[in-house]
């Protein structure tokens, strides 16, 4: 097994007090990064500083910066948004307030998306898929612009060419859950994050299927016996048994995933396959 590899050196900065003694997650040098455009900044890191990812944060293996959008905002009251242009409800986020934010995003970061992308969180982008999510997490990092109200000037997404994404077909108040969901689902893939790497390989999504039940002690509750097979400590027969409950729940539940799988291994969608 490889041993995992660090993902690079402390920044060097010059700080006349002890590295011990410094406030906040080390900064480690080429740490994937995350940078959240919102007009809350105060709700992150949020779910996000608990747990593994929050454990992965404070040892510096990633990193959250924010940045508030109604620091750009204009005139005495910071205005961010107006009235939509032909008339209708609600207000547009103006592109003269998220360009110069989004500008000020993109220093120090590649212009190639493929090393990082640049996303607008809205209910009429692409559905987020596992495949997205590790996508990101072998860039160097994502920026988000988080949405609000009725969403942003369309010149905004044309002129930054921003990718955009959906959690599903319902629409929040604005991006910001959407946000933290988007960066778990990827920060889990960054290595030294997840203990077990192998608990990721097995997950829903991973291999095309939705993933098999799972069981643990007591051996029977309410009744209800743990599958023999689970029991056995015939590891091949297990793995079968798994296959054949992954592949059952993907053609009940999600056909969408299973026409995918069997087109792939050469499966018949609609045949009598004995699951």
């Amino acid at each position: 097994m490889d041993k995992p590899r660090s993902h690079g050196r402390l920044s060097v900065n010059l700080s006349r007090r002890p590295r011990s003694l410094m406030d906040g997650p080390p900064d480690l040098k080429n740490a994937w990064k995350a940078k959240v455009l919102t007009l809350f900044p105060e709700v992150f890191p949020g779910v996000l500083g608990s747990s593994l990812t929050g454990k992965a944060l404070n040892q510096g293996l990633w990193a959250l910066e924010t940045k508030d959008l109604r620091a750009f905002g204009l005139g005495k009251h910071r205005q961010v948004d107006d009235t939509p242009a032909g008339g209708g409800a609600g207000l547009v986020m103006r592109a003269d307030v998220l360009v110069p934010a989004l500008k000020e995003a993109r220093h120090g970061t590649p212009d190639d998306p493929a090393l990082w992308p640049r996303l607008y969180l809205s209910p009429r982008g692409q559905p987020f898929t596992q495949a997205h999510a590790e996508r990101y997490s072998k860039a160097q990092g994502i920026t988000l612009l988080c949405g609000r109200f009725e969403g942003v000037d369309e010149r905004v997404i044309a002129h930054h060419d921003l990718e955009e994404v959906s959690l599903g077909d319902f629409v929040l108040t604005g991006g910001e859950i959407a946000a933290q969901a988007l960066i778990d689902a990827t920060v889990r893939l960054i290595p030294r994050v997840l203990g077990n790497r192998a608990s990721i390989e097995d997950e829903s999504f991973s291999n095309g299927l939705l993933e098999h039940p799972h069981y643990t002690k007591p051996p029977v509750w309410q009744g209800r016996d743990i599958p023999d097979i689970l029991l056995s400590g015939h590891h091949g027969d297990i793995a079968r048994w798994r296959l054949a409950q992954a592949e059952r729940l993907t053609k009940e539940r999600r056909p969408d995933l299973w026409r995918a799988y069997c087109a792939k291994h050469g499966k018949d969608p609609d045949g009598d396959q004995e699951l």
